[in-house]
């Protein structure tokens, strides 16, 4: 049997500024070869757990999705000892059952991004991961049960369809992303591919802030920003009862990633 996760590493997303809600922290300044990540890295404890949370868009949100350095976000946190990864993402709804408000478990997804670096591997040795089931199902069970225990279940097995950004779609290209998606943002790619390259288990729990503008009704910042906000509590709860559940023997294979995907 594998040993038990140690250390959690949380990546939050937009409405997500912390988690340790003023107990003692440390901060690290972590460089890699991929530069800096978003920002410094504060460690703490979350249920007796070491975890490590780092703001995708750096403090005061400054950073676009596009702008994001998913590599050296991934890579800080893997040198600090994360064994899984679980990010919080702002989605908007491409299905008229996912109202805003609620909260979702991604199974797959589609990649739309352009020009972001998706892999650590651009020279030397080539590496080719499967990513047929991105998500570890280790944590995903986890979640869904905790969150039916807090009496805020997600819906699961949805398809998050990821695009460039920072724009908003295009209504032409909302209603192209509802024939395959069920949710829609701008950051689960390549975070997602490059956990699994470092071969971390990773987690998105996506909380849906709007309709996409196939509902005929353009987006609007402030509508999200205001939606985040009421999520924001929900989600800082249930961090709190899952990140000390994640801290378990992994009967899951994220962590052989590796094994049979070099050249």
């Amino acid at each position: 049997m594998s040993p038990p996760r140690t250390t959690i590493g949380v990546i939050g997303g937009s409405g997500i500024s912390g988690i340790f809600e003023g107990a003692a922290t440390k901060s690290h300044k972590v460089a890699t070869p991929w530069g800096a990540p978003s920002g410094p890295i504060e460690e703490g404890l979350v249920g007796g757990v070491r975890t490590l949370f780092l703001p995708r868009h750096g403090p005061g949100h400054t950073i676009p999705p596009h702008r994001v350095n998913y590599r050296a976000n991934v890579d800080a946190l893997r040198s600090l000892g994360a064994e899984a990864i679980v990010t919080v993402s702002s989605v908007g709804s491409l299905k008229e059952e996912l109202a805003p408000g609620m909260f979702v478990l991604p199974d797959q997804f589609v990649d739309l991004t352009k020009q972001r670096p998706t892999t650590f591997y651009d020279g030397g040795r080539v590496y080719h991961v499967s990513l047929a089931d991105p998500f570890c199902p280790d944590l995903s069970r986890t979640a869904a049960a905790t969150g039916r225990e807090l009496g805020n279940p997600f819906v699961e097995g949805a398809t998050y369809v990821c695009v460039e950004g920072p724009r908003f779609s295009s209504r032409a290209e909302s209603k192209f992303f509802r024939s395959f998606a069920d949710i829609i943002g701008m950051t689960l790619v390549p975070e997602v591919s490059l956990a699994r390259e470092r071969a971390l288990c990773y987690l998105c729990l996506a909380m849906v802030t709007d309709y996409d503008v196939w509902a005929e009704r353009p987006v609007e910042t402030k509508e999200i920003i205001k939606t985040m906000h009421k999520n924001a509590n929900r989600m800082h709860r249930l961090l709190d009862a899952l990140l000390p559940r994640l801290a378990t023997s992994p009967t899951c294979r994220c962590a052989r990633a590796l094994d049979d995907a070099g050249v």
